[in-house]
């Protein structure tokens, strides 16, 4: 119909907020653990841009395909490969992470291609992504890594399990409250979950433990 408004296809933003603290947060404290460096400027806008790329292909592949979902993903794959690109004329070592993060996108686009990337198991496996981005982002600005200092390198694997355990946690709780209310042993499992992280954090930090203690209380008084 003339004059009538293309709808402008879908997949170009995001729209599960929840993860964006998981995108931005990894990379923000490994780089400020680490030391910030002007690669991490580059690295963010790749991660950032490789997130929007994962979230429209998997969006692509649960639509079976459609050719509507498509444009989104290849302009994202553009615009991460010439921002990997970038990122790697400026510490080229970083190269050798890319296969670390290979069995997460499997996963992730297996799950969306079946459908079932709002599974559990699904959610964690990408939150292991996100999480070795502490490492990665560490190793940017500190020089750290294959050859570097094996106590740098023992802090920022800390960083990432804390921030993975941390956001494990949000994962359990909101399913909670939405896919999993009616479920008492998905209850029962989060509550085991969040006890347990509270005291493998607090043998590495005594006031992060009191943080996830009461994390832990608040997933039980949502259980009750």
């Amino acid at each position: 119909m003339a004059g009538k408004k293309k709808r402008k296809s879908p997949g170009w933003v995001p729209n599960q907020h929840g993860a964006w603290a998981m995108v931005i947060a990894p990379l923000f404290v490994g780089a400020v653990a680490g030391g910030l460096a002007w690669v991490h400027l580059p690295l963010f806008a790749f991660w950032l841009s490789g997130y929007f790329l994962f979230f429209a292909t998997s969006l692509w592949l649960k639509s079976r395909r459609k050719e509507r979902y498509w444009p989104p993903v290849r302009a994202y794959f553009i615009s991460s490969t010439v921002l990997g690109l970038v990122t790697l004329a400026f510490k080229p070592t970083l190269i050798f992470w890319a296969p670390a993060f290979l069995p997460v996108v499997v996963i992730g686009f297996w799950a969306a291609s079946q459908r079932r990337d709002r599974d559990l198991e699904a959610g964690l496996a990408t939150l292991v992504g996100s999480a070795l981005m502490t490492v990665v982002a560490f190793v940017a600005g500190s020089g750290a890594g294959i050859g570097g200092d094996g106590t740098d390198m023992t802090r920022a694997w800390l960083l990432a399990a804390v921030q993975f355990l941390y956001f494990a946690g949000t994962i359990f709780y909101v399913k909670t409250v939405i896919r999993e209310r009616n479920n008492p042993t998905f209850f029962k499992w989060s509550i085991v979950i969040h006890v347990l992280s509270a005291v493998a954090v607090a043998f590495i930090s005594v006031w992060m433990g009191v943080i996830y203690v009461i994390l832990a209380i608040r997933a039980e008084i949502n259980a009750t």
